[in-house]
Formats: structure tokens, sequence, C-alpha cells
């Protein structure tokens, strides 16, 4: 694949041999830029093969179906017959008319392709990850100690153990009560 200067090369260099140019004078011996691209809007010549970033490639058959433009319009031919002449040409036909050269139609490496960037927003989303798997469920009962503090435990205790509960919980209880972090309405 060539960019348009050097497609634009290759067209020259083919033209040099057996080109006498247009008879006219009205008409350019090799087209420039601009009329590439008129040309491709027009349907005179392919679109471009490929994009790379703003540039575009051509290939072979942009050179064959440039060249032969330009040695039809040499013989006096309008871009109207020539375009009523070429549509459909393959490129055999283009390749008898064009006269281009073998050296000119051989193409360097391919250049390598150019880093594709994930589209992530074609792609279906994820399912969600399943949630974790519930704690085994026991019941809690609370034991009341006095001033709105209450211990849970599991299990149900007994009298006895709510009593021994309470003995061990004091110095808690005098902590949380220095601290004012206990209700006074409710102190035992």
């Amino acid at each position: 694949m060539w960019t348009l200067d050097e497609l634009l090369d290759r067209v020259s260099a083919a033209l040099t041999a057996e080109y006498s140019g247009a008879p006219n004078g009205r008409v350019r011996d090799v087209p420039d830029k601009r009329a590439v691209r008129w040309y491709a809007t027009t349907g005179l010549v392919d679109r471009p093969s490929a994009m790379r970033g703003r540039t575009a490639l051509y290939e072979k058959r942009h050179l064959l179906q440039l060249v032969a433009v330009k040695r039809l319009q040499s013989q006096g031919r309008a871009l109207a017959d020539i375009q009523a002449e070429l549509a459909g040409a393959t490129d055999t036909t283009l390749a008898a008319i064009a006269r281009v050269p073998e050296d000119l139609l051989l193409t360097a490496e391919a250049p390598p392709p150019e880093a594709v960037r994930p589209r992530f927003w074609a792609e279906p989303a994820a399912a969600p990850a399943a949630p974790p798997a519930p704690a085994e469920a026991f019941a809690l009962n609370g034991v009341a100690l006095g001033g709105g503090a209450v211990v849970l435990v599991p299990g149900t205790p007994t009298a006895a153990d709510r009593a021994d509960i309470a003995a061990a919980a004091r110095p808690l209880l005098d902590l949380l009560a220095a601290r004012g972090l206990l209700n006074e309405r409710e102190s035992s």
C-alpha cells in the first residue's frame, strides 16, 4: 500500500515512458492530490483501500486506474467517456491500457497493522459475581448488665449464667460509667 504522495510518484514514473501528455494543454500531465481525490469522489478511481489514522492508502489498482485515465486523456478523450469505458474494468483491462512497468507495480512489505484498542463497549458485560454464601445463622440472646449495656451471647443463658456474666462485667460497667457511656437512668 502506498500513501497518496507515493502513488503519485509511481504514476509520474509510469507516465514518463510512452506518454505525450494531454493534447490540448488544459489537462495536467500528472494528476495532483486534489485531482486524485476528485477522481475518487466521482467514481473514476476507486476510493482508498484503507486508512492509517488520517492517511489514505492506495494499491496497485489505483495506480493502474490513474495511469489508464492519463493515457486515455492523452488521446483527447473526455473524462466522461473515460469513466464510461473504465467503469467496472478488470485489473487486466486496466493493465493493458495503462502499460505500467512491472517494477512500479511491486509493493514493499505490508506495514505492521496498527494496534487495535479493545472495544470494551461492544462486549457484553460480565455476569456479576455470586454473593458470598450467608454465614450459618444462630440465635443470640441478650443479657442486660444495667445502664443500658447488653451483652449478646449465643444460646440461652440460665439465671446462674446471667449472675456470673453480670459479676464479670462489673469492671467494664465501671469504666463505661466513668466515661459517660451508660444511660444513667437505667443504672443498676
